[in-house]
């Protein structure tokens, strides 16, 4: 059954150049032409829009292009293991946030000594090359042994890795500059957590949004391969 482009977005709630940049981007199959030229859209066809939209939104149009054209060559367990990974991605954001959380209620424990920063990096989550450029750029800042040189890095170091973490992730990439995240992180001097722990709390919530969202990507993703005959 040929479907019009025009019916085809309106159902998807989207404009008829998107489908055409879709085709452009090769996530769908190819498109026959009528007799008069017009573009003859399939059943098949919809179940590709079907599942890029709802991959898109959860995990993004890049991961979702790479992932559909695995399909297109019948690489179908290459494809779910993209995917599985951008969760395990997710769930580990999930686990920062959580202990982001939980530092802003628990007092600092002292310490024996400095922690080193692969220490760091590993309380955290955080890469130390990531820790470093922080450092760099001016969110971090972390005293030197005067007689060695090496970072001397605490407890208190955590806590500011973790919510500065949270402030660079999405959403609030967009909403704290440099300088915001930097005067935020000046906060966490004071006894007044309640601004950073707002923030905390709905990162968390962003992030079960996401969850869901790559739920119902994952749903689309199997409901497409099934049609496609690509799976038992």
């Amino acid at each position: 059954m040929a479907l019009r482009p025009a019916d085809i977005a309106r159902k998807l709630n989207i404009s008829t150049s998107s489908l055409r940049h879709y085709e452009e981007w090769g996530l769908i199959p190819p498109v026959e032409r009528s007799a008069k030229g017009y573009r003859v859209y399939t059943e098949f066809h919809v179940a590709f829009f079907e599942c890029i939209r709802a991959m898109a939104d959860g995990f993004g149009l890049q991961l979702t292009a790479e992932v559909l054209k695995n399909i297109h060559t019948n690489r179908v367990n290459f494809a779910f293991w993209l995917v599985n990974e951008a969760q395990s991605s997710l769930h580990n954001e999930k686990i920062i946030s959580e202990k982001t959380l939980k530092s802003l209620e628990e007092p600092l424990i002292a310490q024996e000594g400095p922690l080193t920063i692969s220490e760091i990096s590993r309380e955290t989550g955080i890469p130390t090359t990531t820790i470093r450029y922080w450092e760099k750029v001016g969110l971090l800042t972390i005293p030197r042994d005067n007689e060695n040189k090496y970072r001397i890095l605490n407890q208190n170091h955590i806590r500011q890795i973790r919510v500065i973490h949270t402030l660079k992730s999405s959403p609030y990439v967009y909403t704290y500059s440099l300088n915001g995240i930097k005067e935020i992180i000046r906060e966490l001097k004071s006894d007044d957590f309640d601004k950073i722990r707002k923030i905390s709390t709905d990162y968390q919530i962003h992030l079960d949004r996401m969850n869901q969202l790559q739920m119902k990507g994952v749903r689309y993703l199997y409901q497409l391969c099934e049609k496609l005959e690509l799976i038992p």
